[in-house]
C-alpha cells in the first residue's frame, strides 16, 4: 500500500512538472511587421544618397511616419493590411511628391510563437515626378526580409 501511495506521489508530482514546464513563455524575436523597404539614389550618378530631409505621411494613416529627418536607409514605408491600396506624401529635401502602391495582401505564418503577419505582393507604383525622377520596383514580394524592395531616384 505505502508503495502504491509513493508512486501516485511521484505521477503526480511528474505530471504537474510537465504541466509547468509545457507552459513556459516563448518570446518572439523574428520581425513581425512586413514593409516596403526604400532606398534612395541620386539619378545623376545613380549612387546611394540619403536625401538632407525626408517626410513622409501616410493618407489614411495614424500618423506621420517621418518627420524631417535624416534618414538611416532604408526608409520603412507600411502598407495597410485592409486595403489594396496605399498612398504617401514623400517631402524630399523640400520638394513634395505623392506614391501610390497597387497590391494584394496575403496571411503568412512567421513561426507559432510570433503567429501571423501580412505579406504583400505590389503589381503597382504610381508617382509624381517633381523631386522623384524615378522608382525601380526592385522586389515586388513584400515581407519581413530586410530587402530593398523599390529604389527611389531623385
Amino acid at each position: 500500500m505505502k508503495q502504491s501511495l509513493q508512486a501516485f506521489a511521484a505521477i503526480i508530482i511528474s505530471g504537474c512538472f510537465l504541466l509547468l514546464s509545457s507552459c513556459l513563455e516563448v518570446t518572439c524575436i523574428d520581425e513581425t511587421e512586413a514593409y516596403v523597404k526604400a532606398g534612395f539614389y541620386l539619378y545623376s550618378t545613380k549612387s546611394p544618397s540619403v536625401p538632407e530631409s525626408l517626410t513622409l505621411i501616410g493618407l489614411n494613416m495614424d500618423s506621420t511616419i517621418y518627420n524631417k529627418v535624416k534618414l538611416t536607409p532604408p526608409a520603412l514605408l507600411p502598407l495597410k493590411d485592409s486595403s489594396a491600396v496605399s498612398t504617401f506624401i514623400i517631402n524630399i529635401n523640400g520638394i513634395n511628391d505623392t506614391i501610390k502602391f497597387q497590391y494584394w495582401s496575403f496571411p503568412h505564418l512567421i513561426t507559432k510563437e510570433c503567429g501571423y503577419t501580412m505579406f504583400h505582393t505590389v503589381d503597382t507604383i504610381l508617382f509624381t515626378r517633381n523631386a522623384i525622377d524615378s522608382i525601380a520596383n526592385r522586389n515586388k514580394n513584400i515581407t519581413t526580409e530586410n530587402v530593398e524592395n523599390i529604389s527611389i531616384y531623385y
